[in-house]
């Protein structure tokens, strides 16, 4: 069977995940028939979760539209959706209030997020399924560096979190989800995602060390591990760190 060419572009956001010669521009390449817009976007490294709009031929279109020979598709991430009435939106509706459940590789972001108040479930001994399933069933956003988790049918939310060093993946989920305005840190328990209660010193002082029991009075309990927090030596270094992301994830 005679293959289908299709001129393809992919735009800022998008093109990273290419491979270098296809980036920054418009490419031809070739499909058989039946192929549609969202196989030829996986296919070329870009999970569907990643992609907001897809126009063929100045008409937006949805997942399951078939290619046809000489088709020009352009492919469109949240942030570079262009203007129009009439465009099919791919992407799910942000969530009111955002949660996320991340891969076993990701556990430095899940601390960083949990800090600035975020509701986050990891796991390190999680599965690819398991991942699937909670993203679906409890709405959260799939966080993971793996895209062929994102490329399951099944998830509706996900984003392929690209840097590698935790400061500049915290500020780039930030800067993707719009959450700047929404961080609320030192909220959450660090170790298990459970939100903390204030505690009084008496409930808690038979737990705490010598130097503590005598410096500090405030305290917050996490009701599910049973972890005590308060604003030890390291306070000064967290809060210098959530100012750190919060202006970096402000920054455009």
């Amino acid at each position: 069977m005679v293959p289908l060419r299709v001129d393809v572009r992919f735009f800022d956001g998008l093109d990273d995940l290419l491979t270098p010669r296809r980036r920054g521009r418009p490419f031809a390449t070739e499909v058989a028939a039946g192929t549609t817009v969202k196989d030829l976007a996986e296919s070329l490294g870009i999970p569907h979760t990643e992609i907001a709009v897809i126009v063929v031929n100045d008409e937006s279109v949805d997942f399951a539209r078939q290619l046809q020979d000489g088709d020009r598709m352009s492919v469109y991430p949240p942030g570079e959706v262009p203007p129009g009435p009439a465009l099919v939106r791919l992407d799910p509706p942000a969530l009111r209030e955002p949660r996320f459940v991340l891969d076993v590789h990701l556990g430095r972001l899940t601390r960083s997020l949990r800090l600035l108040g975020f509701d986050c479930v990891w796991r390190n001994d999680i599965t690819d399924e398991e991942l699937v399933e909670i993203s679906v069933a409890e709405q959260r956003t799939l966080l993971t560096r793996d895209r062929g988790v994102l490329k399951r049918a099944k998830v509706a939310r996900g984003y392929l979190v690209r840097a590698t060093d935790r400061r500049r993946q915290t500020i780039e989920v930030l800067r993707r989800f719009d959450l700047v305005g929404a961080i609320a840190p030192f909220g959450r328990c660090l170790e298990c995602n459970g939100v903390l209660e204030p505690a009084a010193k008496e409930e808690v002082e038979d737990r705490l060390p010598l130097r503590t029991r005598r410096d500090f009075d405030d305290f917050h309990r996490c009701p599910q591990c049973d972890r005590i927090y308060w604003k030890g030596s390291h306070f000064d270094r967290l809060v210098a760190l959530v100012e750190d992301v919060r202006h970096g994830g402000a920054e455009t």
